[in-house]
């Protein structure tokens, strides 16, 4: 396939996935990966985990993942398209949205959109947690950080994750030493 075909998959890919991300990037993990990865092979597991491992610690949005992929896949131009595929999306749903939303606080629709939306968020989320378990073999140390990890997240909603890095990368670093882990 041309580039011309994989910026078109790209857009086929990411655009409904823009959706999808409103409120952030880590419901469409999970998707992401099984397209990159298993429908289309651009990456391997590794690759992703990798990719997904370095926007993590990158400033910016965690989207930024999609125009990662799409920079192995297409260059510079994928890199772009992607983003535009991302963020035009979920940038027009969120405007129109907005103002509907906020002339609608208090009916009884609103209400139960809120209700419906929340357990549908959280679904999203666990399905990409639980793709990364899966990603990176499930072993029991790295599943033992993730809950640690969500589970402070959880508990102090204002804590910065650069903390959770350092300690999840110690707590590896530990292992290794070890010669818990290779």
């Amino acid at each position: 396939m041309g580039d011309g075909g994989h910026l078109l998959t790209i857009i086929k890919i990411l655009a409904p996935l823009s959706i999808a991300s409103v409120g952030g990037a880590m419901g469409i993990y999970a998707p992401l990966e099984y397209q990159t990865v298993q429908v289309h092979g651009w990456v391997t597991a590794r690759e992703f985990l990798d990719m997904l491992a370095l926007t993590r610690f990158l400033p910016g949005p965690s989207s930024i993942l999609g125009a990662v992929l799409a920079f192995k896949v297409a260059g510079f131009i994928g890199a772009i398209v992607a983003m535009l595929a991302l963020y035009v999306p979920s940038s027009a749903l969120c405007f129109a949205m907005s103002r509907i939303w906020v002339q609608s606080e208090g009916k009884a629709w609103h209400t139960a959109m809120k209700r419906g939306l929340t357990p549908i968020a959280a679904g999203l989320i666990m399905s990409g947690v639980l793709a990364l378990f899966q990603l990176s073999g499930g072993k029991f140390l790295t599943g033992a950080v993730m809950v640690f990890a969500a589970g402070m997240l959880t508990w102090k909603k204002s804590l910065h994750p650069f903390p959770l890095l350092i300690a999840g990368a110690s707590v590896f670093l530990a292992a290794w030493g070890v010669g818990l882990i290779q």
